[in-house]
């Protein structure tokens, strides 16, 4: 898939005031500081679209991008930032929650997951409530580029792993890095697959 055109349209707290539309939205979430803003911005080949900032768990808003016309990519705020305060965290996981939960319009969800860390209890619990709520979802393990092929493959091996714990079939994976552009094809022709199929529907 190529991407012509994205174009922010709104951020906002409440699904109520998400876009009025009957196209497919796929949303993007992680532990802050997982590199969200970044992948986004190299998904779209749109330096700024999402804003990006080395402070974490700046992205507070539930922000939707509209891209080629035809979807919506959509920047969820991210979980697990533990120097926000109670109220704070309260609200994010509200926010989530709702979208999540009642968004008609969510086609898939990809959870972000450093590549770089072992498998982080946070993640783990996040995935199995995605699963207990069959909630359709990918994983994305972002900075690819931070470690050799080796230790790579072997983290994601790792995390896989213990999904498989769980999990009879695991989700679909992708494996990606901002900086030199690695599975941006995987995941944009994952998306334009489902939006192929639902067109035929």
């Amino acid at each position: 898939m190529e991407i012509g055109s994205a174009k922010f349209v709104i951020s906002n707290s409440r699904i109520d005031r998400c876009p009025d539309h009957n196209l497919p939205e796929y949303a993007f979430i992680g532990r802050s500081n997982v590199g969200k803003s970044s992948l986004i911005n190299m998904l779209t080949g749109r330096k700024g679209l999402a804003m990006t900032s080395s402070t974490p768990g700046k992205t507070l808003l539930v922000n939707h991008f509209l891209i080629n016309g035809n979807w919506y990519l959509v920047d969820l705020p991210g979980y697990g930032y533990a120097r926000r305060g109670q109220k704070q965290q309260l609200e994010i996981t509200r926010i989530i929650n709702d979208y999540v939960l009642e968004r008609e319009q969510l086609t898939s969800l990809f959870v972000l997951v450093d590549s770089r860390l072992e498998p982080q209890k946070i993640d783990l619990e996040f995935i199995q409530w995605l699963g207990e709520q069959e909630i359709p979802f990918g994983i994305i393990f972002t900075k690819a580029d931070k470690l050799g092929h080796g230790k790579l493959t072997e983290n994601v091996r790792r995390f896989l792993d213990v999904l498989s714990e769980q999990w009879e079939e695991l989700p679909p994976h992708f494996i990606t890095s901002s900086q030199d552009r690695t599975g941006r094809d995987d995941v944009l022709n994952y998306i334009d697959s489902i939006n192929k199929m639902l067109a035929k529907q």
